[in-house]
């Protein structure tokens, strides 16, 4: 299975990419989250935020595959423990890819290499339309949309 999205954004590509990786963009636009991460190929990473288990609860965990600043941020990604007692077997692949279009960025996340039968593919195809769109409302505007949580 893969998940393919594209948006285009009304900023530079390392606007965007702020946007997908700064503390303050992550919070905004991944549900609160905040990317931990030194983003070098290789490194750990979770996305850690108010949850299950408190305000540091890992949402997801995984390794940093690529990370080239306004063109590419890719990582495995499993779900947090909170979520699935067998998260570390559970996997997919996350890239987001950043290109000039014009003035403006188009925005590509393509998330696949899904484990067989994960039961986070569904909540992904529904979640990953919301945060898209606030990635692209926040990069544009600084504010985020309400989804009435």
């Amino acid at each position: 299975m893969e998940l393919k999205y594209e948006f285009y954004i009304n900023a530079t590509p390392e606007q965007v990419w702020q946007t997908i990786v700064s503390p303050e963009g992550t919070r905004s636009t991944f549900f609160g989250t905040i990317l931990n991460s030194t983003l070098e190929p290789g490194a750990a990473f979770e996305y850690v935020g108010p949850g299950n288990d408190g305000a540091d609860t890992v949402h997801v965990y995984g390794t940093i595959l690529q990370a080239d600043p306004g063109k590419v941020l890719s990582y495995l990604e499993h779900p947090g423990p909170s979520y699935r007692e067998n998260h570390a077997e559970l996997e997919s692949r996350v890239t987001f890819t950043m290109e000039t279009v014009g003035t403006c960025t188009k925005l590509t996340l393509l998330n696949d290499q899904w484990t067989l039968d994960h039961p986070s593919l569904a909540n992904a195809k529904e979640h990953w339309w919301m945060m898209l769109s606030n990635i692209k409302t926040y990069t544009e505007t600084g504010k985020t949309l309400d989804f009435g949580w």
